[in-house]
């Protein structure tokens, strides 16, 4: 399901820990790490995906997590073509997110990343809420440093943290249409 400018509906998962550390997970047969994420169904909101891609990914039920908040507006990624697959290519431009910020409150042993017949995921661990700036594949780097700097008003309340991501993000160029407002639960 694409929208008419060749993105597909998608939601982001940022899974923080009691530290505010950040759930970081390792693609299956790479060496690229990246936020949980997937594809909004046919007839699905956002929340449903979010949840429905959080078991399927990480193992996590509605339980074992607490929405914080949440991107007002969507955040798109084109992807190189050399990434796209063959039979997507052609109105395929990329994704289109909705970001949701999550606290665990279950516990670690409750993650599996073995709960579809084809798991995304096999290796995970908790990051520093910046990793991920510096570590997800380039084409993604924008709309990840849009969605971390969202939300991270949510985590953390003292200016000085907050500015210093903001300061990170401007040194490399945003696209306008990865900027929106915090929508908080």
């Amino acid at each position: 399901m694409l929208d008419r400018e060749g993105y597909r509906p998608n939601v982001g998962i940022i899974l923080v820990n009691h530290k505010n550390e950040v759930f970081w997970a390792k693609r299956i047969r790479e060496h690229a790490w990246q936020f949980p994420q997937g594809g909004i169904n046919q007839g699905e909101s956002p929340a449903q995906a979010m949840y429905r891609e959080l078991y399927e990914e990480v193992g996590l039920c509605p339980e074992h997590v607490r929405i914080l908040g949440r991107t007002r507006e969507w955040l798109r990624y084109d992807v190189p073509g050399n990434f796209i697959r063959r039979d997507s290519r052609g109105h395929y431009k990329g994704q289109k997110q909705i970001w949701f910020l999550l606290r665990m409150v279950g516990r670690d042993c409750d993650v599996s990343l073995r709960m579809t017949r084809h798991p995304e995921f096999d290796a995970w661990r908790w990051s520093q809420y910046w990793v991920p700036l510096e570590a997800v594949i380039a084409f993604k780097r924008d709309v990840y440093t849009a969605a971390l700097n969202e939300l991270s008003t949510i985590l953390f309340r003292r200016r000085g943290e907050a500015r210093y991501l903001r300061q990170r993000a401007q040194a490399g160029p945003v696209s306008k249409r990865t900027t929106g407002g915090l929508h908080a639960s």
